[in-house]
């Protein structure tokens, strides 16, 4: 069910119908939190989607912090090394970046390159 509301929540968002994604995103988020637990990977990338959204409106407020949670699970459940971490990492560098927070996003973005050069290589 989960997955079926992020599709559509998606689908709008592509078509800038942004008030009716929100609050799709957010069922599905409570649908992936009760389900499966507030930790859960899957959570943190509906975090992220929902994130995405709020991001795209320049909502960065709003987005902020569920990027950070998203990064939180993440490094809890998967590992500070893992390449889905470097990508909330990046996440979170882009939405400091898009607001002119370039001394919060330079290390983000240095932390993501060193993961993913010790996981993919130079």
């Amino acid at each position: 069910m989960a997955e079926s509301l992020i599709g559509l929540a998606v689908l709008y968002e592509k078509q800038g119908r942004y008030g009716e994604a929100e609050p799709l995103h957010k069922r599905a988020l409570v649908i992936h939190e009760k389900a499966l637990g507030p930790e859960h990977p899957y959570v943190a990338i509906t975090l992220n989607n929902l994130a995405v959204l709020y991001d795209a409106q320049g909502r960065y407020a709003d987005a902020e912090p569920l990027y950070q949670r998203a990064l939180v699970i993440q490094e809890k459940a998967l590992g500070p090394e893992h390449p889905r971490v470097a990508a909330d990492l990046n996440n979170v560098a882009e939405l400091y970046r898009a607001q002119g927070r370039y001394a919060e996003a330079e290390p983000l973005h240095q932390r993501a390159l060193a993961i993913r050069e010790k996981v993919l290589g130079p």
